[in-house]
């Protein structure tokens, strides 16, 4: 499901203060029912401070949590339907995998034959089934992970809440869980709230991104949408691996000391003046370019490998610019450090920021 919310989850002018510091700032957040909403930023931003809020483990300094336009600001966490799973698990090592997962119904007063009649059908979607009676410090960290969101949906919750929950894991494991939590989230139903610095799992995972920086929302939309076309250059900086070029819109050119070329879509919907140019770095390509393609002559000052994709760093006549080649086409183009090559990118291609957007107001 997509869309702006419609109101299921609201964050109405939340603010949280610690002492004289403002963590979060007058924070509006709207999402629907059955949603995967993912909030991402760097430390500090105040994305688990966020989570927390909605999870009723903090209490904001002002503004209200709702539920369906019910205030659910002064609730503690248990009267809430929501539940949560954190980074590091938070199991307990001295129960096996079937009393961690049943924990939640039995202090809800469940009986022993119901709880059975629930809890192994739940291992068994999750593909703990064999491993019910193991105890969780014998687990690798997605197995241990899969405990956690199992005993987080096994109280048949209305929301669940992500934090960082595939931070501790490696990368071949981290992508297995982002396979698993998109199946859980499909086959569930339910509202998702996740947390992650790992931009990646975002843009992978989320129907909605807010991307949060020193306390505020900076964007959200779409993963295209905040992909593709960034708000203010945090979030182009933050989201992708994004070259920022500066230079003013004259017309439909676009002039700046790296290069000048035709302003293309993007420039069409901008006044004139100083502004940045956003080009991505999967838009950028080696090669002869075609005729009406902007294009420049770079050195190649280093490689960095990451499985399909090499990643160049080139210098241009003004400043660094990075490139993601296909490892094929890399490997066609056989690479020599300090060597000139030339790049070309389409018009239609590059996003256009105001300049006013650099100092956090939203760009074009």
């Amino acid at each position: 499901m997509s869309g702006n919310g419609s109101g299921y989850l609201q964050l109405a002018g939340v603010t949280k203060r610690f002492g004289d510091t403002v963590v979060l700032s007058e924070l509006h957040i709207d999402i629907a029912e059955g949603e995967f909403i993912s909030l991402i930023g760097p430390s500090g931003s105040g994305k688990t401070t966020t989570l927390r809020i909605i999870a009723g483990l903090e209490s904001p300094t002002a503004g209200s949590v709702l539920v369906n336009g019910r205030d659910i600001t002064t609730l503690l966490p248990n009267q809430r339907d929501f539940a949560m799973v954190f980074q590091h698990f938070a199991l307990f090592p001295h129960l096996d995998v079937f009393q961690n997962v049943a924990y939640g119904l039995r202090i809800r007063g469940m009986k022993k034959s119901e709880t059975e009649r629930e809890v192994l059908p739940m291992l068994e979607r999750v593909g703990l089934r064999e491993l019910a009676h193991r105890k969780v410090g014998e687990l690798s960290g997605g197995q241990r992970q899969r405990v956690g969101i199992a005993r987080a949906l096994i109280v048949k919750p209305r929301l669940l809440l992500l934090d960082e929950p595939t931070g501790s894991l490696d990368t071949k494991l981290k992508l297995a869980m982002q396979t698993e939590l998109k199946a859980l989230h499909k086959e569930s139903g339910l509202t998702f709230v996740h947390v992650t610095h790992n931009q990646s799992e975002a843009l992978a995972l989320a129907d909605r991104v807010y991307v949060m920086n020193d306390g505020r929302i900076e964007q959200q939309g779409t993963p295209t949408e905040v992909y593709r076309y960034p708000a203010t250059r945090f979030v182009a900086d933050f989201v992708g691996r994004n070259n920022l070029i500066e230079g003013t819109l004259d017309g439909d050119l676009f002039r700046s000391a790296m290069a000048t070329f035709k302003a293309g879509q993007g420039g069409t919907r901008l006044p004139r003046g100083t502004c940045t140019a956003v080009i991505r770095a999967d838009a950028i390509h080696i090669g002869t370019p075609p005729s009406d393609a902007a294009s420049l002559p770079v050195r190649l000052d280093a490689l960095e490998y990451a499985g399909s994709i090499v990643t160049w760093f080139l210098r241009g006549p003004a400043g660094p610019l990075t490139a993601d080649v296909s490892a094929d086409d890399s490997g066609e183009l056989d690479p020599q450090i300090g060597e000139t090559y030339q790049v070309w990118w389409k018009s239609d291609d590059v996003h256009y920021l105001r300049a006013e957007a650099r100092n956090g107001l939203k760009g074009g």
